[in-house]
Formats: structure tokens, C-alpha cells, sequence
């Protein structure tokens, strides 16, 4: 979670376009997910079926659209603010519930959702502290990646039993054959710093973190998963203040505050009103 903390610095370090940091790092992400996929005797042919193929693509399509938006948002809205507001993902992931799993959207859920909704807005009405020259399409494209992340994670959902590292590799492939048709290969960089950031971005912040993410998620308690993933933009927001020095004005601070805690609060199920009845006395009661 601290190493993806970083990625939006690198992305923005390496000064290309969206398309182009996208297809570079499905590229250099591919290196230590073969790998790992070949260490671990992935590439049987029972290990996946042709269903369970089909849709791992449809979620590869879905989290490189994640990334697109994402990345794209960064310039726009600073990564602070892009990062806080992507953390609205729980939420889609709640309402695709809903709407397609039949699940309950309870009252805690609804009042969870009305802070993060209420977070945004402080964010939204922030602009005049914003680095970037479009706040407000950043905060859209932000939202955007929280959605087809949430779509991502709905299918993944559908791959119980694929390994994850496999399902990974499938969307690295994706990623490469959706970005190379637009991928400005005619002029290629040439700077050292640019093509150590596209690579870090691909070999740590892809490949890396996937092999330790889903190494963890084999050795810990789903709660505890949920509570360190918040390392995640909390990392972000400090690099963007030491790093680039975007200082977030006190709306949005509040706003991104607002909307981590929902999140958090919604990963963790916490109920803030819990109806507390009162233990039954020893005693015989008064006549």
C-alpha cells in the first residue's frame, strides 16, 4: 500500500501521455508476473476455464479504463484530490450490489454514502485551491476510475478459485492490446528519468504490488486487508505535499477526510449507532 502510494508521482514524472504510461506499464508489468505465474505452475491448462477467461478480459477492459481515468485526473485535480475521491469505489461496489446481486443497501450504508457524497461536494467547491486547469474534470475522471474499478472488482468477484496473480497477468495482456493501437511509438522518449518512472510504474507498482498484495491477502483476516489498504491514499496525499507541494485548503481537507473515513467505515463495517439494550437485572423488579 505505501509503494502504490506513490505511483501517481512516477506518473506524473514520466511526463507522457495517459495511453502511453498505460501501455508501458503493462508492458514492464508483465516481467515479474510471468514469472511469478510460471514459479507458481499457473499455466495448466485446468487452472482457468474458457467462462472464467472470458471474464477475467471483461475485467481487464474495465481496470485499464480504471487506469486511464485515473492517471488522466492526476494533472487535473492533483493526485491528492484524484486519490481522495477515488475512494468512492466502495460505494459503486455497494450500489452494483444492489442493483445486480440483490443485496440490502441498510441505513448504515445510506448514511455512510451520504458522507462520502457530502465529502466530494466540499472537495468539488474547493477549485480555487486546486493545482490543474480542469478541477472539475478531474474530480469527473476520478470518478469515472472509481467506477470501472468497482465493475473490475465485480467480475473478479466471478473468478473465485482463479489464481490471482493469473487473473492479473490476463489484465496486463489487456491493458497492452487496448493501449498499443493509440501508444505513440514514433517518437519514443529518451530521457533516463522518463523510462526509469514508466518501468518503476510497470516492475513495482504493477507486478510488485500485485505478487505482495495477493501474497497478504493469503495470510491475513479480510478486515485487517481493508483497514491497511488506507495506507494507500494516505501515502498519495503526503507525497503530493512533499513532492510537488499541492496543499490541500481546508474544504478539501475535510472533504477528502470525509469520504476516507466513509470508505474505511464501509470496508469495515462499522456501525456508528449500535442499538444497545440493557442487560436484565438479578434483582426482582419493584413492586
Amino acid at each position: 500500500m505505501v509503494i502504490s502510494g506513490t505511483i501517481g508521482a512516477f506518473v506524473v514524472f514520466s511526463g507522457q501521455p495517459v495511453i502511453d504510461v498505460v501501455f508501458w506499464r503493462c508492458l514492464f508489468g508483465t516481467v515479474p508476473l510471468l514469472a511469478a505465474c510460471a514459479a507458481l505452475g499457473l499455466f495448466r491448462r485446468y487452472i482457468i476455464t474458457p467462462r472464467q477467461f472470458l471474464l477475467a478480459l471483461v475485467g481487464g477492459v474495465a481496470i485499464v479504463a480504471n487506469w486511464l481515468l485515473l492517471f488522466a485526473a492526476y494533472p487535473l485535480a492533483s493526485i491528492s484530490i484524484a486519490t481522495a475521491v477515488y475512494n468512492t469505489q466502495p460505494f459503486m461496489l455497494v450500489a452494483f450490489g444492489v442493483l445486480f446481486l440483490g443485496e440490502r443497501l441498510t441505513i448504515h450504508k445510506l448514511g455512510w454514502l451520504l458522507v462520502a457524497f457530502a465529502g466530494v461536494a466540499l472537495i468539488a467547491n474547493g477549485k480555487a485551491g486546486a493545482a490543474g486547469s480542469d478541477y472539475l474534470g478531474g474530480i469527473l475522471l476520478s470518478l469515472g476510475a472509481a467506477f470501472f474499478y468497482a465493475i473490475a472488482a465485480l467480475v473478479t468477484k466471478q473468478l473465485k478459485g482463479v489464481p490471482p496473480h493469473l487473473i492479473a497477468l490476463i489484465q496486463v495482456g489487456v491493458g497492452m492490446a487496448m493501449a498499443a493501437p493509440f501508444a505513440g511509438f514514433s517518437t519514443l522518449p529518451t530521457s533516463p528519468t522518463t523510462w526509469g518512472s514508466l518501468a518503476a510504474i510497470g516492475v513495482v507498482h504493477t507486478g510488485l504490488v500485485y505478487i505482495l498484495l495477493y501474497g497478504a491477502i493469503q495470510k491475513l483476516p479480510t478486515p485487517l486487508i481493508g483497514a491497511l489498504s488506507f495506507i494507500y491514499p494516505v501515502v498519495a496525499i503526503l507525497v503530493d505535499f512533499i513532492v510537488f507541494g499541492h496543499r490541500l485548503d481546508a474544504g478539501q481537507m475535510l472533504g477528502a477526510t470525509a469520504i476516507l473515513i466513509a470508505a474505511a467505515a464501509m470496508t469495515l463495517g462499522w456501525v456508528p449507532l449500535r442499538s444497545v439494550r440493557p442487560r436484565p437485572s438479578s434483582q426482582p423488579p419493584l413492586s
